[in-house]
Parts: C-alpha cells; structure tokens; sequence
C-alpha cells in the first residue's frame, strides 16, 4: 500500500486527504478519547472514601455510563451516516468534557451518574472509536481498512497506558479532582483533528469487496436485515462478554487488588501494562483480519481471556502475578474490535457501518453496564468479586462457542434494476 494514498474529497474542497493523515488524525482521537475513561477506577477509593459512599454507588455511575455510550452509539453513528462525522464528534468532545469537569465537583449520587454516568456516556458515544473505525471503513483505502481498524484499536489501547500513570502522579500532585479537569480540558483537542474525518459527501474510496449494493436501503430496512441475519445476531450477542469483562476489570481491578494488600499504585500498573499490550494486540488482530478466519480469531480470543482469568483467580495475588495477568490480558483486550468490526463491513458494506457496528457495540456496553454494576453490588452483598470472576469465565467459553456458527460471506442481496 502506498503512504500517498488518498481519498475523495468532499465537494467544494480543492484536494483529497493522504490516507495516513486521516489515520494518524483518527488514532489522536481514540488515544485521548479512551484514555480518562480507562482510568475511573482509580477513582472509585478517594471518591468513595471521601463522600462516605459505597462501591455499588460509583459503580452504579459507571455502569450508566457503559449503557449509554452503548446506547447512543447507534443513534450517534446514524446521525454521522447521514451528515458526517465532524459535528457528532465536536458536540460528543464537549460533552464528554463538561461531564468530566462536573465530576470533579460531584458530592452527592445523584450529580455522580449525572456527570460519570449520563453526560459522560453520551459524549464517548459521539466521541469515541466508534466513529473513529466507521470513517476509516468510509474513507480508506480498501487495503488500508483492516490494519487501520487495528491503528485505532490500538490507539486506545496506547490511551490506557499512557493514562493510568499519568492519573496516579496527577492525583499524587494536584489532587484528583483538578486531575478530572485536567483531562476535560485535553478531550478538546478531539474538535480539530475530527475536520479530517469528514465523510459527509465522501464515497468510500473503493467499493468494499461484499455485500451487493442497496442504493435505495434506508436507515429502517438497514437495521431490519440486520436483525434478521443470524451471523450478525451471534456477533453482537458474543460483544456482550467482551463488553463485560473489559469494564468489569477497568473499574473494580484497582479496588480489588487493594482488597489483597497491593497498593494503588500496582492496580494502575496493572491498568497500564493492559493498554501497553492491547497496542500489539489489537495491531496484531488488524493484520492477521485479512487473512485468516475472522470467526475463528474471536474464538480463540473469547477462550483465550477465559483461561487467563481463570489462572489469574486460582494463584496468589502478588504484583508479579498482576504484571503477568495485565500483559496477558491486554494481549486480548480490544483485539475482539478489528475482527468484530470488519465481518460488519464484509456482511453489510460501509453505507451503514457506523449504526450497524453501533448496535453490536451497544450489545458490549450491555454487558459493560452488568459487569460494572454486578461487580459493586456484589461485592457490597458479599465481600468479595469471586462471582463476578467466574462468572467472567464463563462468558468467554460461551462468546467463544457462539461466534463459531457465523458465516462470513456478505447478506445475500437481490439485484438492483438499473
């Protein structure tokens, strides 16, 4: 492939963007738009600790904010469809923003799931790498589509680990309520770098090798054929445990890892080395999409993360064993995106991808949103996250069974008359 690769240019422009230039602008606005929300838990102690709340309380916020990101992903990718990328993602940076600044000024419950949860939610659904992954199917090049859903997984992922150390010496430093201002300042910069991935007038660069072309679909028999195809009824239902155990561990691994005589400062280790790893996981997903069974790696990934966390659970907890835990699985983190989003792409082509991806996203933030709240409630009722562990495990040897009747071939199409 070509670094000189370009796109059509929306009209009334004079000249097409370079390919890398809409990648590296849309892996700036994973990383920063990833980076403070993988950081919540380190958060969830001194917010607690000094309001005098329960961990299901912060939990609950959280688990809010994971249902909501997911359920306004495909309202969000719809509205991009249909005018273009840069509005969504201005408008989801600045709330975004404003709920992380309000956050730091929340002293009751009720101003928490406001700020963490609602506003901070429907910001990651119209800032996030959602939209980030539909521009890429809509304005790259088709043999750049599949490494660049990988560059901007891993992005994020690169976001993780930059973030949980930059946040624990933020918070050691200036307090962590100016820690939260700090990074709703920096979420602005998703507003210039969005100008490179606007669609609205843009064709795909090359038409996608797939599914027949549907000129006259509309948004409703869109979804309808979505929802009746089974292959993309197992995907989203195997997103579910990919959601669940990603937040589930985000937000109550640096509590736990307290509850076991490590210190704070391991879980944001801990934290990080899953960001660091997730970056040649989610770079190694992107490349070996195009070249091997899609179904079959988000087997092998699913069961992978069961046997991980597993082993994690049975051995003593100690900082080499979080080390080791946080590598291992961060290797599987995002690495579900690339295969996940590109069998989307292949089975319904890219008019749609962003609402149609949206809603398998909001199938993983479902699961985000029980794995978050049964984890702090739980732990209240019992003292423990045992359940939530197993239970962990249990969902990866499901989603792993469930991808593997998928057929990865396009919807069958009738033709369109001329």
């Amino acid at each position: 492939m070509s670094a000189t690769s370009s796109v059509p240019a929306p009209s009334g422009t004079r000249h097409a963007l370079p390919a890398t230039l809409i990648l590296a602008a849309g892996c700036v606005i994973a990383l920063v738009t990833f980076g403070p929300r993988s950081v919540f838990g380190l958060f969830l102690l001194p917010m607690s600790q000094e309001f005098g709340w329960g961990r299901d309380v912060f939990g609950l916020a959280v688990a809010l904010q994971n249902l909501l990101w997911g359920l306004g992903s495909p309202f969000a990718g719809a509205i991009a469809d249909r005018f273009g990328t840069v509005r969504v993602m201005c408008c989801g940076a600045l709330l975004y923003a404003a709920g992380l600044v309000l956050m730091a000024y929340a002293d009751t419950p009720g101003m928490l799931h406001l700020t963490a949860g609602v506003m901070v939610g429907f910001g990651l659904s119209a800032a996030s790498f959602n939209l980030v992954l539909a521009a890429f199917g809509k304005l790259l090049p088709d043999q750049w589509k599949s490494i660049g859903f990988g560059a901007a997984t891993a992005a994020g992922s690169f976001g993780q680990f930059l973030f949980p150390p930059l946040s624990r010496a933020l918070m050691d430093t200036i307090g962590w309520h100016e820690t939260l201002i700090v990074f709703g300042a920096a979420l602005l910069i998703v507003m210039p770098f969005s100008l490179a991935l606007a669609t609205r007038g843009v064709a795909a660069a090359k038409p996608t090798a797939g599914a027949a072309a549907a000129p006259q679909q509309g948004i409703g028999a869109a979804i309808g054929e979505a929802l009746r195809h089974p292959s993309y009824v197992m995907l989203v239902l195997g997103f579910f445990t990919c959601g669940f155990q990603l937040a589930f561990v985000t937000v109550h691994m640096p509590a736990f890892l307290v509850d076991n005589g490590m210190s704070l400062s391991v879980g944001a280790y801990t934290l990080a080395l899953i960001g660091l790893f997730n970056i040649f996981g989610s770079l190694t997903a992107g490349y070996l999409s195009s070249r091997v069974s899609r179904k079959w790696l988000l087997a092998w990934i699913y069961a992978g993360r069961g046997v991980a966390i597993a082993v994690f659970v049975l051995m003593p907890i100690t900082p080499l064993s979080c080390y080791v835990f946080g590598a291992a699985m961060g290797f599987l983190w995002l690495s579900t995106v690339p295969p996940t989003s590109g069998l989307v792409m292949l089975m319904f082509g890219t008019r749609y991808m962003a609402m149609l991806y949206g809603f398998a996203f909001f199938s993983h933030q479902v699961g985000g949103f029980l794995g978050v709240w049964l984890g702090g409630t739980l732990y209240v009722a019992t003292g423990s996250y045992n359940w939530v562990w197993w239970l962990s495990v249990a969902l990866s040897f499901a989603s792993a069974a469930i991808n593997l009747p998928i057929k990865e071939r396009p919807v069958a199409r009738a033709p369109v008359a001329a």
